[in-house]
């Protein structure tokens, strides 16, 4: 339970973080007979004093092993009850803060978790290899298939080769070549989406980011095999669509799915970005799962674990893993040279409305 990352509206949670972390470390003082230190600030001629179960910010230390694992279990329920109370009421701006939060998985940790024989390949037979597109053939329980995602990086080095998970043009044609390949094979293709929005350097604009991301969307939408789209963090305008025109898309909770990010817009409509107008700007572009699926923009919405993806990245891996091979399941029983019209009608019926007789 590490304090070392923590977002603005989690900070409540902070002093029981700390807490269980001490006594943690004084039960195993307990368990191993080692000396307890003495609190900062106590006399120690003075009487122990008794543990508060109802201050977690209290200093004392519990005199046994049995008071101190019943302090822990009751600091424990505390700490469940506050998160989930902070995560069941998340604003759009908080939700965007979630999805990107350093330690929340990625694309090669998912592969890590549930992908198994994966072989990775490389380079768009044009240009080059883009390290913010991962694409490779991987066995997803009992399926084989081709798995294509951003990757943002961990470590800055990677970060910055990654463009912090924004493709170039390079990007976009690997994953397609890749695509069509698996295609021949009648291999299903699982995408998982996580970027802020496609690279906007100079390079990419001359070597043609736009038609790269134009063609995926022409190309993608013909490919006679089933395809899942799954967004795992941040889904941002074209750079995300580039890789998201499937035949079911969901949203992990805590992710957002939009034509700009809030800072985009609120630089647009207010010229400047910051804490309100960030904030407004969220609230009015409906980018969260909740709103994407009450629109038809998603088919569905997978289950994080309580605190977000970050705080349990293996049952994350579990329940993204299910939701792939039950959507699996069902798209091999459509057959394949009619997916292309259901995928086409899908996308056509985005945005239709009726107007009501005045």
């Amino acid at each position: 339970m590490s304090t070392f990352y923590q977002l603005d509206f989690e900070k409540p949670l902070a002093p029981i973080e700390r807490r269980i972390e001490e006594l943690e470390a004084h039960a195993k003082r307990l368990t191993s007979g080692a000396p307890a230190p003495a609190a900062v600030g106590t006399n120690p001629y003075q009487p122990e004093q008794t543990a508060s179960l109802e201050d977690p910010e209290s200093g004392a230390l519990p005199a046994n092993i049995e008071q101190t694992r019943s302090l822990i279990e009751k600091l424990r329920a505390q700490h469940v009850a506050l998160l989930s109370d902070l995560y069941k009421s998340l604003s759009p701006w908080n939700t965007v803060r979630v999805a990107r939060h350093p330690k929340r998985p990625q694309t090669r940790d998912y592969i890590d978790l549930f992908c198994k024989d994966f072989c990775e390949l490389s380079g768009d037979r044009r240009f080059g290899n883009d390290p913010a597109m991962v694409t490779g053939f991987a066995r997803i329980g009992p399926f084989k298939c081709l798995v294509v995602g951003h990757h943002k990086g961990r470590t800055t080095a990677e970060k910055i080769a990654c463009h912090f998970g924004c493709a170039h043009p390079e990007g976009y044609r690997k994953a397609m070549r890749c695509m069509e390949m698996a295609a021949k094979f009648n291999l299903p293709i699982v995408t998982l989406v996580d970027t802020p929005g496609a690279f906007p350097g100079v390079g990419a604009e001359q070597r043609g980011q736009a038609e790269a991301i134009a063609v995926n969307l022409r190309d993608m939408s013909r490919l006679k095999t089933p395809i899942l789209s799954v967004v795992i963090g941040e889904g941002g305008s074209g750079g995300a669509l580039g890789i998201a025109v499937a035949d079911k898309v969901a949203m992990l909770e805590f992710s957002w799915y939009s034509v700009i990010s809030p800072e985009g817009c609120a630089a647009i409509l207010w010229k400047t970005a910051n804490e309100q107008t960030n904030t407004a700007a969220a609230d009015s572009l409906k980018l969260t799962a909740r709103d994407n699926l009450s629109l038809g923009i998603i088919d569905d919405v997978v289950r994080e674990p309580l605190g977000g993806a970050h705080r349990d990245p293996k049952k994350m891996g579990q329940n993204l893993e299910r939701w792939i091979v039950d959507q699996l399941t069902e798209l091999k029983t459509h057959k394949a040279d009619l997916l292309p019209q259901k995928r086409y009608e899908r996308f056509r019926r985005l945005g239709a409305f009726a107007e009501s007789a005045a």
